[in-house]
């Protein structure tokens, strides 16, 4: 299933239905009167979070909704049934923004949580209604509301709890597929990675999410690379681990590598620099990397940053890096 988590889309509420215009026809009931019921009013469009989706693709194929619209009154009093309200299911993590103007209408962290988008017209007034003692016969009635239309932009920031970041190829999906039942794709070229991914580890008696980012370049702020499209996935978490890529073959300096992460988060959000920071030195496995990793390390103790020296390949040095993420969360 493709990952989509970005979309818009349009919504129309129910129309009010109109008032009746009836009087009473009975026999031995002289003068009965009007009796025209009233419309019913026009159906809700409502968005709600739910667990089970973790995609934008139904709102982007099928950006357009529409709920039903109220019944007409009838005679006898009778009162038209309101239109049912639409319900729209989304991830949980979707911000909803007005198209117009940008502004945040919802921010659906919660399952369940949900939010009126487009309000049902009121139903029209039947001619019973305009009965006065000196109109007792009104032949006029009023037309159901217009239910409202509007346009919104939807955006799905990734839940969790530990957030990937690394150039591409620096190992990211291979330490997720490593720690968790995650299986992404994973192969040595950049970029192989063109989605987040969600992985559930559970170490120690503990749970918690870690997200797969897709791969930073410099610029990335600025929608150099994948950019802008995937950066926002990093905002909701609580922990931020760089994996630097400590290869010889990888063509970059870890430190510089380190230090252009950092600022293409700065850059992006200011308030990203001041979370938890962990920093592994992946790929320790390769010829050469040990002798690369001792500049970096001193970087890095310098910074006060927990720093760790792995291989997501061969599982060494990983249980070190999971302790103290648990740590951390657990304080």
């Amino acid at each position: 299933m493709d990952f989509i988590d970005e979309s818009r889309i349009f919504v129309k509420a129910g129309d009010g239905g109109n008032g009746c215009c009836s009087f009473r026809r009975e026999k031995y009931v002289p003068r009965g009167g009007p009796d025209g019921g009233d419309g019913g009013k026009g159906g809700d469009v409502i968005i709600q979070a739910s667990p089970r989706i973790h995609t934008l693709l139904d709102q982007r194929y099928h950006p357009h909704y529409k709920s039903e619209r109220g019944q007409h009154g009838k005679g006898k009093n009778c009162t038209g049934r309101s239109g049912s309200d639409l319900v729209i299911s989304v991830p949980v993590g979707t911000v909803v923004k007005d198209a117009s103007t940008g502004e945040i209408v919802a921010d659906l962290t919660e399952p369940g949580q949900s939010v009126v988008l487009a309000k049902g017209g009121k139903g029209g007034r039947g001619n019973a209604q305009f009965a006065t003692p000196t109109l007792q016969a009104p032949r006029y009635t009023e037309h159901g509301k217009p239910g409202e239309e509007k346009e919104f932009f939807l955006e799905l920031k990734l839940l969790a709890d530990v957030g990937l970041v690394g150039f591409p190829n620096a190992g990211k999906s291979t330490f997720i597929s490593k720690v968790s039942s995650a299986r992404p794709k994973i192969a040595d070229y950049p970029f192989t990675t063109l989605a987040p991914n969600l992985g559930m580890v559970r170490w120690k008696g503990n749970d918690f999410v870690v997200a797969d980012i897709p791969g930073i370049i410099e610029g990335a702020h600025e929608g150099v690379g994948l950019g802008l499209k995937f950066l926002r996935h990093i905002e909701r978490t609580r922990i931020i681990v760089y994996l630097v890529d400590l290869s010889p073959f990888s063509g970059r300096e870890p430190l510089e590598e380190l230090r252009v992460l950092q600022r293409e988060l700065e850059a992006y959000s200011p308030e990203l620099v001041t979370r938890k920071q962990i920093v592994v030195l992946n790929k320790i496995d390769v010829p050469g990397a040990s002798e690369r990793a001792k500049d970096a390390v001193a970087f890095v103790k310098d910074k006060r940053y927990p720093c760790f020296i792995a291989s997501a390949l061969t599982g060494e040095g990983i249980d070190p890096v999971l302790d103290e993420i648990i740590r951390n969360l657990d304080g």
